[in-house]
């Protein structure tokens, strides 16, 4: 059975889908059986892990909205040990059409519960806002995965963040755990950085992640080549960084 992660912040450009394609990429490469569903509109993690968005035949809108079967709709990259849920522009109409459906909130639940005998992990990549996509994230999601920047307005968005995960608790997922914060862009130089770093670990304590994850050209430049930073340069330090955290994250389960 598959521990479901949403990698979530309604903050953009926090690292979310780079996070989303390699620690999907790193975990698969510690052997793991991985799944990554894009659930964001752009497709930059369906691109990021060698996938060319206009070329999918089926992607999550049709998994969501048209009843296709999801097995049908994963692919396998070339490049990368992990399947892909795809996703392209097709899904940004997904967000009206969701709200005719019955039970709207539970749909990539269902179809990913026809899916999780087969992998260990399945990691979703959300949208960088609170929308029926997210939603739908969360509602099947076991816990939820928050790269943030260690900087003040990242902490306002936290705020925010922590109450919608509260309140989707106590109303469609009773089950739903932060699984934990992630410092990405991490610079250990910036006196900000510090300042906010102990506020973080002073009221998150053993939710922070060991891990962090540095600002790293490599990992800035693999997803225009359609690769996690694992298979663009395995010796980087951000892909060094995001191979760490796998080994954090799955010393916890296995």
């Amino acid at each position: 059975m598959a521990r479901i992660i949403a990698v979530a912040n309604q903050k953009g450009g926090v690292g979310k889908t780079t996070t989303s394609i390699n620690l999907a990429a790193s975990m698969a490469e510690l052997g793991r059986r991985v799944l990554l569903v894009d659930m964001d509109p752009q497709g930059n993690a369906t691109m990021g892990c060698g996938v060319d968005k206009q070329q999918v035949e089926l992607s999550c809108y049709d998994v969501l909205l048209e009843g296709c079967d999801p097995a049908s709709a994963v692919v396998s990259p070339e490049q990368v040990k992990n399947d892909v849920l795809p996703s392209n522009m097709d899904l940004a109409g997904a967000e009206v059409h969701l709200l005719d459906e019955d039970n709207r909130e539970s749909l990539l639940k269902n179809a990913l519960a026809t899916l999780s005998e087969k992998y260990d992990y399945i990691f979703i990549d959300c949208p960088p806002s609170m929308n029926m996509l997210t939603i739908n994230a969360l509602v099947a999601a076991d816990s939820v995965l928050v790269p943030m920047q260690c900087e003040y307005f990242a902490l306002e968005g936290l705020s925010s963040l922590m109450e919608t995960l509260k309140q989707v608790r106590e109303s469609v997922n009773k089950q739903l755990k932060l699984e934990g914060l992630l410092r990405t862009m991490f610079d250990r130089r910036s006196r900000l950085t510090r300042d906010v770093n102990e506020q973080l670990i002073s009221h998150f304590s053993d939710k922070v992640f060991e891990t962090v994850i540095p600002r790293n050209i490599r990992l800035a430049e693999a997803p225009s080549f359609g690769l996690p930073a694992i298979i663009y340069d395995k010796h980087s330090r951000g892909a060094v960084a995001y191979m760490d955290l796998a080994s954090e994250l799955d010393k916890k389960y296995y």
